[in-house]
């Protein structure tokens, strides 16, 4: 890891593209998907849309059974089979990490297509939370051909593992 965590990622879209972006972190680029949406300032739930502003990284959330733990300087978080993320706007939980049984509402973090092996939440639309403000932006696992995302930013896993040695809790996420 080097010295200090790079102070910011910055994600635009990628040029003649509203679907694929690119994230600078220091002097490293990578290519990036983003919402099916493209980039918005005005984010709602469910519009496919990736949120522009800047956030704070606050965690990653690893799952145990499909690799090493990563090394960062970001709290880590284990992913276990009763952990989900609340979408519901009318749930007092909503934009929060949940448990939730067999067949249960929400996002499950535990999934077969690997997406969510590693995923850095991002404090997007938590202080405060409004209901219908977008839920559940992360970054996290890119589809193996970069297809859209629902909202989120994401990566080839090999590319998020090395940004993984370069953020930290100072680091925030500038998406323009």
């Amino acid at each position: 890891m080097p010295q200090s965590p790079v102070k910011a990622l910055r994600v635009r879209a990628a040029p003649g593209s509203r679907t694929r972006g690119l994230l600078t972190a220091g002097p490293r680029t990578w290519p990036v998907a983003l919402g099916q949406g493209g980039i918005a300032a005005d984010k709602r739930e469910g519009d496919g849309a990736t949120p522009r502003g800047r956030f704070r990284l606050v965690r990653l959330w690893w799952n145990p059974e499909r690799g090493p733990r990563p090394a960062t300087r970001l709290p880590v978080r284990r992913i276990a089979a009763d952990d989900a993320w609340c979408e519901d706007p009318a749930d007092r939980r909503y934009n929060r990490p949940i448990k939730i049984a067999a067949g249960g509402p929400g996002d499950r973090l535990s999934r077969v297509d690997h997406l969510y092996d590693l995923i850095i939440e991002i404090d997007h639309n938590t202080r405060p939370r409004i209901a219908r403000r977008g839920s559940a932006v992360f970054i996290h696992v890119a589809r193996p051909d970069l297809a859209p995302s629902a909202g989120c930013v994401t990566m080839p896993k090999s590319c998020l593992r090395r940004l993984l040695h370069q953020v930290g809790p100072v680091t925030r996420i500038i998406i323009v």
